[in-house]
């Protein structure tokens, strides 16, 4: 198994911003994570879900602390991936959450 993170990927972002973590078109990307992840290291995953189905994992390559949420104001943490991912050939129904899970990576293919 391989320890990470799940992350939704809006609906507003369409299936094109999904594609775009996978499909070689960037070279990175940035999630944030609320306050200081304790448990999240570099080379843990974030797991990407989109339309209640868990598509695809990116390695962490860099956490970055002292973010501040534009919004709100709240401490927060950039968590810097490689791209592309790993994309799975069948995605796996998971419900899609706000926010960030930390997630054992039980459901991945060996």
């Amino acid at each position: 198994m391989s320890f990470g993170i799940t992350k939704t990927i809006p609906a507003k972002r369409g299936i094109e911003g999904a594609n775009a973590l996978y499909d070689g078109s960037l070279s990175e990307f940035e999630f944030h994570m609320a306050g200081k992840p304790s448990k999240l290291n570099v080379g843990d995953y974030v797991y990407t879900i989109f339309q209640d189905q868990l598509i695809g994992r990116l390695k962490v390559t860099e956490l970055i602390g002292g973010a501040v949420n534009p919004s709100s104001g709240r401490p927060r943490t950039l968590i810097m991936v490689a791209c592309p991912g790993e994309r799975l050939s069948a995605p796996i129904p998971r419900k899609g959450h706000r926010g960030t899970r930390y997630y054992d990576g039980a459901d991945w293919p060996a």
